[in-house]
């Protein structure tokens, strides 16, 4: 059964940016495929040759699961890190690790894996753990927008040979896309938003900053991140700070963790924002929003029509 730690800080730590300090693919990995032998590289560089029908997968990261599934691979999949929660039918895959940034190198042999599928969140030290074993390990790179998440899929469809699912899902999302951006156009009014990632300590609540996958959400929906001055791409923000922000909306991240808009709006301090007045405080599922995967364009969609509902109409 899995394990879901309901920590928010922890799941910041783990949260995918788009400035996360992993290593970065220099180009687009470019597979050819021989009758046996798949020849590919990986976002951290590695020249690798992989089976590519494998039979039994490992996952270690949220997104590379949900990729997995949404490409048409969720069959191969016999092991998974402790944050994959989405589809449902990974709650019953065996739990391999990584919720204090550790993962059951014995258990994940003991699947005997022929593809074991990394991410940012993995570091070249636990790739070359698993590959002194024997397995065979991919890094997916780390995303930097929209169209980085469809090469994933692409990459993912090719490991898994999902080729033709994996094109058809990254040419229906890059459309979903265009409708949204078709909708706002002429939109001349932004809404400024606070996304609350961890508001436990009402006064200095933690938000998202630039170089995060809200943040760009929250600009293709049509809106402006207060947080976006911030230094670093997580942080606090204090009250005062908040305030003179003024947003027009607030999204809880964090409702997932039981916060509500009838908790938020009831903090000492908040009655004086502008979105606290018009109720406009939104529960909003952080799990879309960070992971670098194609529910990345649900939340776009969800959000789009938040802030700007007559576009939609």
């Amino acid at each position: 059964m899995k394990r879901i730690f309901p920590i928010v800080l922890l799941a910041a730590v783990f949260a995918t940016s788009l400035a996360a300090c992993a290593p970065q693919a220099a180009t687009t990995p470019q597979p050819t495929a021989t009758s046996a032998v798949l020849k590919i590289s990986d976002g951290l560089g590695r020249a690798l040759e992989l089976n590519p029908a494998p039979q039994r997968v490992v996952s270690l990261a949220p997104s590379n699961t949900e990729i997995l599934f949404a490409v048409g691979a969720g069959d191969l999949v016999v092991g998974a890190d402790d944050f994959s929660n989405f589809p449902e039918q990974v709650e019953a895959l065996p739990a391999v690790g990584g919720s204090m940034g550790d993962y059951n190198l014995e258990q994940i042999a003991s699947l005997q894996p022929d593809l074991v599928l990394a991410a940012e969140i993995n570091t070249p030290e636990q790739v070359k753990s698993l590959e002194d074993l024997g397995i065979p390990v991919y890094y997916l790179s780390n995303p930097t927008d929209l169209e980085g998440v469809f090469q994933n899929l692409i990459i993912v469809g090719e490991l898994t040979g999902r080729q033709t699912q994996a094109a058809e899902l990254a040419e229906s999302l890059r459309e979903r896309v265009e409708v949204v951006q078709q909708k706002l156009e002429g939109v001349t009014e932004r809404p400024r938003v606070f996304y609350e990632l961890d508001g436990s300590e009402p006064a200095k609540p933690w938000t998202a900053g630039k170089g995060t996958f809200m943040d760009l959400l929250i600009q293709l929906a049509g809106g402006e991140n207060v947080g976006a001055g911030m230094e670093n791409s997580w942080g606090q923000l204090s009250l005062e700070a908040l305030l003179l922000e003024n947003p027009d909306f607030i999204l809880l991240g964090d409702a997932a963790y039981g916060v509500t808009p009838e908790q938020v709006a009831s903090r000492a301090g908040w009655e004086g924002i502008k979105a606290v007045q018009q109720g406009q405080i939104l529960p909003f599922n952080d799990d879309m929003a960070s992971r670098p995967g194609p529910r990345l364009v649900d939340a776009l969609e969800i959000l789009a029509r938040a802030l700007h509902p007559q576009q939609f109409e």
